[in-house]
């Protein structure tokens, strides 16, 4: 078998893992026990993509002070921390997909914009031992999409960006392969919609778990 590529950077949220209902159900908390209007599931899955404090600026009333913004922000952390694994789920296909690229000889990494003790938590819980790493939003390491997280795993690893595919389902997903000079594989099953993801450059779709893995295993 000749691989294509011999290292898979997933993201997390939407990729990977369904996480919109605790996502949502942390906003609301930290929105509500700050007087603030709940928000639809449906905006919920229009504010995520930027991480966790670019997701309350969106969710918070416009003209919310950065002091009000920040107490909202601080009033998530913890809740989503304690509850982040209240209704996630792998998407149907994803362990299979893990398990068939490792048997593979491909490795496989987790770049999040989610915070960095959730990313490991939530890694940890639901695929033990498919990992080679992860990465989530810390202070040393700006945020997707920026391609600072990729290249922290690329030098932990030691390999190359020409032997790496980025796969996520955002439109910041694709901004994140193009800034670390990657190519990329789009995912049709998470928060974006396939003509929001086309409009916003993505090349390559991938309609299901299998699919990604006929792609980076030269199949396809």
């Amino acid at each position: 078998m000749q691989l294509r590529y011999k290292l898979a950077v997933f993201d997390m949220d939407g990729t990977l893992l369904d996480t919109l209902t605790d996502l949502g159900n942390a906003l609301n908390y930290s929105l509500q026990v700050n007087g603030y209007p709940q928000r639809t599931v449906d905006e919920t899955r229009r504010f995520v993509g930027n991480g966790i404090h670019k997701l309350v600026e969106r969710g918070v009333p416009e003209g919310t002070s950065p002091l009000n913004v920040e107490k909202v922000y601080h009033d998530f952390l913890p809740w989503y921390q304690a509850h982040c694994e209240d209704n996630t789920h792998p998407y149907p296909g994803i362990i299979q997909m893990l398990q068939d690229l490792k048997h593979a000889g491909v490795r496989t990494a987790v770049v999040s914009n989610k915070a960095d003790p959730a990313v490991h938590k939530l890694a940890g819980h639901y695929f033990p031992g498919c990992f080679d790493t992860s990465a989530g939003d810390r202070p040393d390491i700006a945020k997707k999409p920026a391609p600072d997280m990729v290249n922290h795993v690329l030098t932990q690893l030691n390999i190359g960006r020409a032997d790496t595919v980025y796969i996520g389902d955002s439109d910041v997903d694709i901004l994140t392969a193009a800034n670390s000079g990657m190519d990329h594989i789009i995912v049709t099953w998470g928060f974006r919609s396939v003509p929001f993801l086309k409009e916003h450059g993505a090349k390559v779709l991938a309609e299901s778990p299998d699919q990604i893995v006929r792609i980076i295993t030269g199949q396809m």
